[in-house]
């Protein structure tokens, strides 16, 4: 499977992540050509070669006539629609877009058809994003993953005022990605970039065992004292199918807890959207009998599962961890039985055997109804699954 790896060591925005694309091997004219269908008068990518803390790169700068607008969604998604990029250029476009505009309605309390677009509704911003989407499609890869984001610290100016990084609609677009410690006084990760993450990014995590072919390095328009500030592409191969998945395992250990508090836990935990939540009995300190709580959930669910482990329990630490997750393909599936239909899951092998599990709550339900043993109807519905 082709993928590529984001190291966002100094964070990302849409111009560096432009240049990294560039750099790795996508045609520039190709990105200009798409841009200039857009309806924007005068605007051009142009790539120069620079170098941060002694480190080559491209980087990339928005040319067009000066302007003072301000735009809404249905402004871009327009000039979008109307231009000649490929289907699945616009739909990239319209969904980094897309978020954009709920995460600035969120911290604004509107709407994403009244929030106006300041920073991101600029023409360098919309030809950053609509490039970008460009791009990504072009580079050709099935799966993106990145590393842990910084967004540095202390303060920007923006539309709005002054405001703390990351700035309020970045902070929201940055929701349950992972985020790396940085001392860096200076925005490093912007919120163009911040959206192009959480729209295209599939997970994240350190390099996975890949076969490097190319790397691009993007290069952001401030020179950092700390460190270069630069975006770096990995593209390449690995063995990975489609079916892997990178996932966290959160885990506590209680000894101080009534089974009725861990049962409660646990049902919130479900709710919350964990993948799976299980507990396993141990032995503790002072011969204490307790328990391992553990949660495995999507990037997404952590925050809102660690949230509910601190509030429900007495734990006073959590550990967590990624993980990757081979999972088999799966198709709802039913079956006939002599009590009636039986839904299931069909999980396949490979392309040509699959096996049948029926759904617990369905065979209960039949049980139930006709007053026949759980197990028997179990039984049959297996006994009726016929393979091809």
């Amino acid at each position: 499977m082709r993928i590529a790896y984001l190291d966002c060591a100094s964070g990302i925005s849409g111009d560096m992540t432009l240049g990294a694309l560039v750099d790795a091997g996508v045609d520039l004219d190709a990105l200009n050509a798409g841009i200039r269908t857009l309806g924007l008068p005068n605007v051009r990518l142009v790539a120069n070669q620079v170098k941060k803390k002694g480190f080559r790169a491209t980087q990339i700068i928005v040319e067009h006539e000066p302007e003072h607008k301000h735009r809404h969604l249905h402004h871009i998604a327009a000039m979008i629609d109307g231009s000649s990029l490929s289907a699945k250029q616009k739909d990239l476009a319209h969904r980094i877009f897309r978020r954009l505009a709920e995460a600035e309605a969120k911290v604004h309390g509107s709407t994403i058809e009244k929030v106006h677009f300041h920073e991101v509704g600029a023409v360098d911003s919309i030809a950053d994003i609509v490039g970008a989407a460009i791009g990504w499609d072009l580079l050709g890869v099935e799966r993106i993953i990145s590393s842990a984001v910084p967004t540095g610290c202390g303060f920007v100016e923006i539309a709005h005022g002054r405001c703390a990084i990351p700035a309020p609609g970045t902070g929201e677009l940055l929701t349950g990605i992972p985020l790396a410690e940085s001392k860096v006084l200076c925005e490093l990760t912007t919120p163009t970039g911040a959206a192009i993450l959480a729209t295209l990014v599939d997970s994240f995590g350190p390099l996975p065992a890949m076969r490097i072919d190319r790397i691009g390095y993007g290069a952001g328009q401030k020179d950092l004292e700390e460190q270069a500030n630069l975006l770096r592409v990995l593209v390449g191969e690995t063995s990975d199918s489609p079916a892997d998945e990178q996932l966290w395992v959160l885990e506590t250990n209680l000894d101080d807890i009534s089974g009725e508090l861990i049962g409660h836990t646990i049902a919130r935990l479900w709710d919350a959207g964990a993948l799976d939540v299980y507990s396993t009995a141990i032995q503790m300190k002072k011969n204490r009998p307790g328990v391992t709580l553990s949660v495995l959930c999507q990037a997404d669910h952590v925050a809102a599962a660690e949230a509910i482990l601190f509030r429900e329990t007495t734990t006073l630490g959590v550990r967590r961890w990624m993980v990757q997750r081979h999972r088999l393909r799966r198709d709802v599936h039913r079956v006939e039985t002599p009590w009636g239909p039986i839904e299931g899951t069909l999980a396949w092998l490979d392309e040509r055997s699959a096996r049948f599990s029926p759904e617990f709550e369905a065979c209960r339900r039949v049980a139930e109804q006709h007053g026949v043993p759980l197990k028997a109807v179990y039984d049959a519905a297996q006994q009726a699954y016929r393979p091809g």
